[in-house]
């Protein structure tokens, strides 16, 4: 049998129904028997084969929704040369087939990025302590989202020039607006601003993924590294979205950009009676203890003296900003502890020279005047 006898039986039989919606019906059952068939096919070697290739399993998921409409698009094809439909429901279901088989295209290609940058990202996993793997993530990511964005963007224009008012129109515009192409590059120039210095982190990498940075007078880490966007998670949990722009134009600070590695600083006043050398071993002693401490750094000098008091600075480091902060502040606490309990001389104080306001009877009243410096510095040494 041919197609034209089962076209003319098909023609008797159902004479009576409308054609638009007999050839409406047969392009539906076509597309709901293409689905139905591939469900099954994904149940049937889920069951079967599902926990002996799991890569398999995991590209079938990846590429439901592309395989799905290929499917469909390959029973509307079938069946559209079927259907007995004039050229007034034929045209628009063709131009939609058309475009449809665009946007299926545009979708496999973001698909198939989407899985090349994952599948090369999966050997850079631990992103908090491995710079490379920090490098690596970072330029995938950008280039993967401004990627996407310029399949889309050819995607949608070569879906909209399968039409010929739009084609006409398009180019008209270009050719006499020449104001309106003006104001357009205008409004889109955020957009490709942002686009090109997204570019230019992915080069030359100002910042990475979970660098930590101070931006705007708030700290944080890079989390997320958007198309136009990146998203800094703030040290109390919120979350801070700057353009990318802004990495390229203006000045911020980057924490870890060569080394993860830090010197927290922790400054404090003590006395002139304390006993500097022994406050230094003790915070070596201390420091060693400490889980938070990288082995690199430790120092503890006399940076200032006033009037009243002398200036310490200890310098510890750590791994990275978290554990320097947590450091610094474990051993802050520890110092002014060990001050208290087993150098009391050494917490500041004020002093002063009680003058006799009379005659220096024993009941005449005093007047307290700040001790000057060169007396204080003298009772330190005795």
């Amino acid at each position: 049998m041919d197609w034209q006898t089962l076209l003319a039986d098909i023609d008797r039989m159902f004479g009576w129904i409308p054609s638009w919606f007999v050839g409406l019906t047969l392009v539906l059952g076509a597309i709901l028997i293409a689905l139905s068939i591939y469900r099954l096919s994904v149940w049937l070697f889920n069951r079967a084969f599902g926990t002996r290739l799991p890569l398999v399993s995991v590209f079938i998921a990846r590429t439901a929704g592309p395989t799905q409409l290929a499917l469909s698009l390959a029973a509307v094809a079938l069946v559209l040369p079927l259907a007995p439909l004039d050229d007034a429901f034929r045209t628009p279901l063709t131009r939609l087939f058309v475009v449809a088989f665009i946007a299926l295209i545009g979708w496999i290609s973001i698909r198939i990025v989407d899985m090349s940058a994952a599948r090369y990202l999966q050997n850079f996993r631990d992103v908090t302590e491995n710079f490379v793997a920090r490098k690596h993530v970072t330029q995938v990511r950008v280039f993967k989202r401004v990627t996407d964005i310029i399949i889309v963007i050819i995607t949608v224009s070569t879906a909209l020039m399968t039409f010929d008012s739009v084609r006409q129109y398009g180019v008209s515009l270009f050719a006499s607006a020449g104001a309106a192409g003006i104001i357009v590059g205008l409004a889109a120039r955020p957009l490709l601003s942002n686009l090109i210095a997204g570019m230019q982190i992915a080069i030359t990498q100002p910042i990475r993924i979970e660098d930590a940075v101070i931006i705007e007078n708030e700290w944080g880490w890079v989390e997320d590294i958007a198309a136009t966007y990146v998203v800094i998670r703030l040290w109390d949990w919120r979350r801070m979205v700057v353009p990318l722009s802004y990495f390229i134009e203006k000045p911020f600070q980057n924490w870890t950009r060569d080394t993860a590695s830090l010197i927290g600083v922790i400054a404090f006043h003590v006395d002139y009676r304390a006993d500097v050398p022994r406050i230094r071993r003790w915070l070596e002693e201390a420091v060693k203890e400490s889980k938070l401490w990288d082995g690199e750094v430790v120092n503890l000098q006399v940076v200032d003296a006033d009037a009243r008091t002398i200036e310490l600075r200890a310098l510890v480091s750590a791994r990275n900003a978290p554990q320097s902060w947590d450091l610094r502040c474990e051993m802050r606490e520890k110092l002014i502890a060990f001050i208290r309990d087993e150098m009391p001389e050494a917490l500041p104080r004020e002093r002063a020279i009680l003058i006799p306001s009379g005659g220096g009877d024993d009941d005449a009243d005093f007047v307290r005047r700040p001790a000057p410096p060169e007396k204080m510095r003298a009772s330190a040494r005795n």
